[in-house]
């Protein structure tokens, strides 16, 4: 079996899917998220990509006006693994009511000091999303987390029972190949574009071992569109899996 065929090293937990060590890990980087050259550095290349996607897929979901500046005027979302509020603030600027859960409270700590300093009203939770009954949002977010959890059936199914009826799910995480090995862990880490210790490839994610899980919490996967990278482009939308993908889900 090849090594992009490898199972996940952890896919169940008992439905626990918090990890101590991971939350421990990104707690440590608080202090730095919102510092676009510092620690977090590539997540602040990441976001616009995200929201670029995430815009079309809101106006597309919602038939929405696609010059509208405030397309989710009305709606409710929550960005789960938010760690310090990089995707929360550009949501509510979007027009959400928008809850935050992330599991290391040094994050949730840090989003909301910067949320207040920026004039925003975000709530933000620290605390493992299955343990919360906090209701259910239009639109539902968890960008580059379930490659971290323990438990990423439990995961997937929590985002789901999170979701309202005729909702939206964004989801984005590497892909377990060659070249997310060698690029994401072997490169990005190793000359400290992304903090070394981040990521573990054997716990990425396929698309189509994602699309079970999504099938198996009756939630059908949309198409997923790559987000490569290139020097000419640095990150961006691509027709490339193989390195990072976004995708969204609706319920059936």
């Amino acid at each position: 079996m090849s090594d992009a065929t490898t199972q996940p090293r952890s896919n169940t937990s008992g439905g626990q899917t918090i990890r101590a060590d991971e939350a421990a890990h990104f707690g440590r980087l608080a202090k730095d998220w919102w510092d676009p050259k510092g620690s977090s550095a590539m997540l602040h290349r990441l976001n616009p990509v995200r929201l670029q996607f995430l815009r079309e897929a809101i106006d597309l979901h919602w038939a929405g006006d696609i010059e509208g500046r405030h397309p989710l005027a009305g709606k409710t979302a929550l960005d789960v693994g938010c760690g310090a509020g990089l995707l929360c603030e550009p949501l509510a600027r979007l027009g959400a009511d928008v809850t935050g859960v992330d599991a290391a409270p040094e994050n949730t700590a840090a989003a909301a000091v910067h949320a207040e300093g920026a004039g925003l009203d975000i709530r933000y939770i620290a605390d493992e999303i299955g343990a919360l009954d906090i209701g259910d949002f239009d639109l539902v977010t968890a960008m580059e987390v379930i490659e971290h959890v323990a438990d990423k059936r439990a995961f997937v199914a929590a985002l789901a029972c999170r979701l309202a009826s005729g909702g939206l799910m964004v989801l984005s995480t590497p892909n377990r190949t060659p070249q997310s090995r060698l690029l994401m862990i072997g490169a990005a880490e190793g000359i400290g574009l992304i903090p070394k210790g981040t990521h573990h490839w054997d716990d990425f994610i396929t698309p189509e071992e994602l699309g079970e899980l999504l099938d198996d919490a009756g939630l059908d996967m949309g198409t997923p569109r790559g987000i490569g990278f290139s020097p000419a482009k640095g990150l961006h939308l691509s027709g490339d899996l193989s390195l990072n993908y976004i995708v969204t889900a609706r319920a059936r």
